[in-house]
C-alpha cells in the first residue's frame, strides 16, 4: 500500500510538471526518460491494484470461514449437550432393561412349556397339511386332464366359429342385397299406398254419409219401438181397468139379487153413504185383487226395462225384441177376449 501511495504521488507530480511545461512556451518538450518512468509507474500501480483486490477477496473468504467455524463450534456444543442428555437417558433405560431381563428370565420357563405345546400342535397341523396337499395334487392332476379336454373343445369351437363367420359374411352380403330390394319395394309400396289413401279417403266419405243415414234410421226405429211399447202398455192397462170395472159391475148385480133393497138402504143410511158407494166398500176388501194388480204392475215394469235393454244392446236383437212384443200382443189379445166375454155376461 505504501508503494502504491508513493507511485500515486509521483504520478501527480509528473502530471503537474507536464501541465507547467505545456504552459511555458520557452521550455522544450519532455524527455523520453520521463515518459518511460511514467509508464513504469503506471504498470506498478496496476499491479498493486490487482494485489490489493486479491488480498481483499482473501480477507473476505477468511472472515466467512471464521464465521462458519464459529457456527460449527456452536452446533458441536449443542450436540455435546444433547449427547450428555442421551447418555443419562440411556443409563436409565439400561437400568430398566436389567429389571425387565430379570422378569423375562422368570417368564422363559413358562414360555418354553408353551413352545413345546405349540411345537406339538404345529407337527399335527403339518401332517394334516401334507394330507391336504396330496389331495390337492390329485385334484390338480384331474384339473390338468380336464384342461386338455377343454382345450381340444376350444379348438373345435374355434374352427366352427371360423366357418360360421364365413357364413355370416355371405349372409351379410345377401342382407345388403335384400335391403336394396326392400328399398325398391318400399318406394313402390309408398306410391301404391298414396293412391290407395286417396281412394280410401273417398270411400270413407261415402261410408260416413251412409253411417249418418243408418244412424238416423236406427234412431227412428228406436222411437217407433218405444212408442209402440208405450201404446201397447197403455192399451193393456186400459183393458185391465175395464175388466176390473166389468167384474165389479157383475158383483154389484149379484149383490142386488141376493140382498133386498130395503136392507141395502138401511145399511147405507146407517153408514150415511149411497148404495153404489156401499157396493164399492164391499168390493174394496179383496186382497187377492190388489196383489194381482201389483204383480201385473211389476211385470209391466220389467217388460219395459227389458225392451230398453234390447234397444241399447249390441246386434243382433231383432228376434228377442219380436218375442217380447208378441208376448204383450198375446196378452192384449187374451184381455180383449176376457173383456168381451164379461161384457156379454153383463148384458
Amino acid at each position: 500500500q505504501q508503494e502504491k501511495e508513493d507511485l500515486q504521488g509521483k504520478l501527480k507530480l509528473r502530471e503537474h510538471l507536464c501541465q507547467t511545461a505545456g504552459k511555458s512556451e520557452a521550455t522544450p518538450a519532455p524527455s523520453k526518460n520521463i515518459d518511460l518512468e511514467m509508464k513504469q509507474l503506471q504498470c506498478k500501480l496496476k499491479n498493486s491494484n490487482t494485489e490489493t483486490t486479491k488480498q481483499s477477496t482473501t480477507i473476505k473468504s477468511l472472515k466467512n470461514q471464521v464465521q462458519e467455524k464459529e457456527g460449527r463450534i456452536q452446533e458441536l456444543r449443542a450436540k455435546i449437550s444433547q449427547f450428555e442428555r442421551d447418555l443419562a437417558m440411556k443409563r436409565h433405560l439400561i437400568e430398566d432393561l436389567r429389571s425387565h431381563l430379570k422378569k423375562n428370565q422368570e417368564n422363559e420357563k413358562t414360555s418354553k412349556e408353551t413352545l413345546e405345546s405349540l411345537e406339538r400342535k404345529v407337527k399335527a397341523l403339518a401332517e394334516d397339511k401334507k394330507a391336504s396337499i396330496d389331495s390337492l395334487k390329485q385334484r390338480f392332476n384331474v384339473a390338468m386332464k380336464e384342461k386338455s379336454q377343454y382345450e381340444q373343445m376350444y379348438h373345435k369351437a374355434k374352427d366352427e366359429l371360423e366357418k360360421k363367420d364365413l357364413k355370416l359374411t355371405k349372409l351379410e352380403s345377401k342382407m345388403i342385397e335384400t335391403e336394396c330390394a326392400m328399398t325398391d319395394l318400399e318406394t313402390a309400396a309408398s306410391e301404391q299406398l298414396h293412391s290407395l289413401a286417396k281412394q280410401s279417403a273417398q270411400a270413407l266419405e261415402t261410408l260416413q254419409k251412409e253411417l249418418l243415414l243408418t244412424s238416423d234410421k236406427v234412431e227412428e226405429f228406436k222411437t217407433f219401438v218405444k212408442t209402440l211399447t208405450r201404446e201397447l202398455h197403455h192399451s193393456i192397462q186400459e183393458l185391465r181397468t175395464k175388466i176390473k170395472l166389468a167384474k165389479k159391475m157383475g158383483g154389484m148385480k149379484a149383490c142386488k139379487k141376493g140382498l133386498s133393497q130395503e136392507c141395502l138402504q138401511l145399511a147405507a143410511s146407517i153408514l150415511n153413504v149411497s148404495t153404489t158407494d156401499l157396493y164399492e166398500i164391499l168390493q174394496e176388501g179383496d186382497d187377492e185383487e190388489t196383489a194381482k194388480t201389483k204383480m201385473e204392475f211389476e211385470k209391466d215394469k220389467e217388460w219395459l226395462q227389458h225392451i230398453q235393454k234390447l234397444l241399447e244392446a249390441q246386434f243382433p236383437f231383432a228376434s228377442y225384441l219380436m218375442d217380447a212384443i208378441l208376448e204383450k200382443l198375446n196378452e192384449r189379445k187374451k184381455l180383449v177376449e176376457e173383456y168381451s166375454s164379461l161384457m156379454k155376461q153383463t148384458v
